[in-house]
């Protein structure tokens, strides 16, 4: 299924703000047996939520599409799983002070945008995330409150570009299909020796001088 895409993600946003959360805090081990993508919102945070007091519960920020975390978040293995998690489970963006980039690039690819900010602005927008909405715009890169806050940040204008259209790697490649078609119709001119049918074979790939 393709990525939304996202020009602003406003509302609530969880005011978690913890440190060095890894991957196995964001979906369990135990949860990666399935093959689908569908299902794993259900397991994000799972130990965390085991507090009935945590934040991911709380009614106040239900359906919250920002999180708001600590510095390193994402570390730890690689799973893509994570990232599969928090998008069903409805989050658009992440906002902390530095990412893994293994998990910096999986949100990417499944159309969360994540947003670095210094540690002072993250602080203040959990403490305003704790009873208001925040909103970050994607088109001039910064992220406001209600209380005139404006943290401007940066992105790979490539990145950029792909999360606002909602591309990933398969919409990338089909938004060239002209070009590819071009590409071959003339490589089977130019070159027929190299244009075999699937399925033939052709006598124009037996070495020079074989009858």
């Amino acid at each position: 299924m393709p990525n939304a895409p996202i020009r602003t993600v406003e509302g609530r946003a969880y005011p978690w703000g913890a440190e060095n959360v890894d991957t196995d805090l964001i979906i369990p081990a135990h949860w990666l047996k399935t093959t689908r993508r569908t299902g794993l919102g259900r397991g994000v945070f799972e130990a965390v939520r085991a507090d009935p007091d945590n934040v991911f519960d709380d009614p106040r920020y239900s359906g919250a599409p920002i999180l708001i975390a600590g510095e390193n978040f994402g570390c730890g293995s690689s799973r893509e799983h994570a990232a599969w998690a928090l998008a069903e489970f409805g989050v658009r963006a992440v906002i902390a002070p530095s990412f893994s980039d293994i998990f910096s690039g999986n949100a990417f690819k499944n159309g969360i945008l994540t947003v670095e900010l210094p540690q002072q602005a993250v602080d203040r927008l959990v403490a305003v995330a704790r009873e208001h909405p925040i909103a970050i715009d994607l088109e001039t890169r910064t992220v406001t409150t209600p209380f005139q806050d404006r943290f401007d940040f940066e992105l790979d204008p490539f990145r950029r570009h792909c999360l606002m259209e909602g591309l990933d790697e398969i919409g990338l490649t089909l938004a060239k299909d002209t070009a590819i078609s071009n590409f071959e119709t003339r490589v089977a001119t130019q070159r027929p020796w190299i244009a075999v049918e699937t399925g033939h074979e052709s006598t124009s790939l037996e070495s020079p001088g074989r009858t």
